[in-house]
């Protein structure tokens, strides 16, 4: 089957042979001298050109203002287009062919894996962690810039049950707190979103008697304050004093930040911390080979609990080859030591680990047109 609808993002490509070089892609990102690169080796022309369309999670739009900033200089004759629409956005544009590759801050389920296998045809789909960060939960409240919050009190806020800032239940971990007999504002997302759907995860996983909703990537309670994209939930915790939202850590500039419950200690978020959480959760079993999608342990002392995996997708087969070419130059620099280094300096991300870059890339350099 070809892709009759990827065409359109690519129908600009002149065909060309891919040129990137690959062979420190899998190497330890701790290893002295080792480098990888968004293009051609040293002293050889990149034959790659043209236009390469995608969109999706607004969470990696840091990242991908990175990756596409990397690749573009390595490769000067191709656009990289990336529209932050939000991941259910993102996982519609893939699976109805406007994308030629999507993020998305939540694995494909079953019927939008059905739906992906169907465009992307014999060569199945690719889809794997690309961006790791944790998600802040943060808030607007003058004089207060971090509070310690447990599970069921972050659940509780967010469901509607505690509504002031002064509240024994937030008041019993913040002694040195002035918290003020003021109305807690909540700010969520009004698309869908993976990032959403991350959130409730945590919270059905962490304090499922004060959080009976499970989890998906619409917000499930009425009448609170909602926005577009990681941004706009930002911009309105931002303007307004007594919010708290939940957003993507790199764009939180501003905003009190809350460390959260982890058995007996309060853990801030860092992309340390976020990063232990991925290596401590396996991989999930019985999925394609060209899917690593992740089942995430929130537990694990010392860990940050409320993280964001977000994904790519992409297929392992495409309408031509020059449109191929592109989409497996892009996903090789992304997952690449020198893309997430990228991506980490400008989003505050967690680096993939070698062990996750050798298992996926294989199926993205099959990547080819049938």
């Amino acid at each position: 089957m070809k892709l009759s609808r990827f065409t359109r993002a690519g129908s600009a490509v002149a065909v060309g042979a891919l040129a990137l070089t690959l062979a420190a892609c899998g190497s330890d990102p701790a290893a002295p001298g080792a480098e990888s690169t968004g293009g051609p080796a040293e002293g050889s022309d990149s034959a790659l050109s043209g236009e390469l369309s995608g969109g999706g999670a607004s969470s990696q739009e840091s990242a991908q203002e990175a990756w596409r900033a990397g690749f573009q200089t390595a490769n000067p004759d191709v656009t990289v287009n990336y529209d932050p629409v939000g991941s259910g956005g993102g996982r519609t544009g893939f699976t109805d062919g406007s994308y030629a590759f999507a993020g998305s801050d939540a694995a494909l389920d079953e019927e939008e894996m059905t739906a992906a296998e169907a465009q992307c045809g014999e060569g199945g789909v690719i889809e794997f962690p690309g961006y790791v960060s944790p998600i802040a939960v943060a808030f607007n409240l003058p004089g207060v810039e971090s509070l310690n919050l447990k599970p069921e009190v972050i659940a509780n806020i967010f469901s509607g049950k505690i509504t002031t800032w002064n509240d024994e239940a937030i008041a019993a971990d913040n002694p040195d707190a002035e918290l003020p007999d003021s109305a807690i504002t909540v700010v969520h997302r009004s698309d869908d979103s993976g990032t959403t759907e991350n959130f409730q995860a945590y919270l059905h996983e962490a304090a499922p008697d004060a959080w009976e909703h499970e989890p998906e990537g619409v917000w499930p309670i009425e009448g609170q304050e909602s926005a577009q994209g990681t941004s706009g939930v930002v911009s309105a915790a931002q303007s307004g004093e007594g919010t708290i939202t939940y957003a993507d850590a790199s764009q939180i500039s501003g905003l009190g930040t809350v460390a959260v419950g982890v058995g007996d200690e309060f853990v801030p978020y860092s992309a340390e911390a976020a990063a232990e959480v991925v290596a401590q959760s396996p991989r999930a079993e019985g999925t394609a080979d060209g899917v690593y999608s992740i089942e995430l342990k929130r537990d694990v002392a010392g860990t940050y609990p409320v993280v964001l995996v977000s994904y790519l997708l992409a297929c392992g087969t495409y309408a031509d080859q020059a449109q191929a070419d592109l989409v497996k130059g892009y996903m090789s620099y992304l997952v690449s030591e020198e893309g997430q280094k990228a991506a980490a300096d400008a989003a505050g991300s967690a680096p993939l680990s070698a062990d996750i870059r050798d298992a996926v890339l294989p199926s993205i350099e099959a990547i080819t047109a049938g």
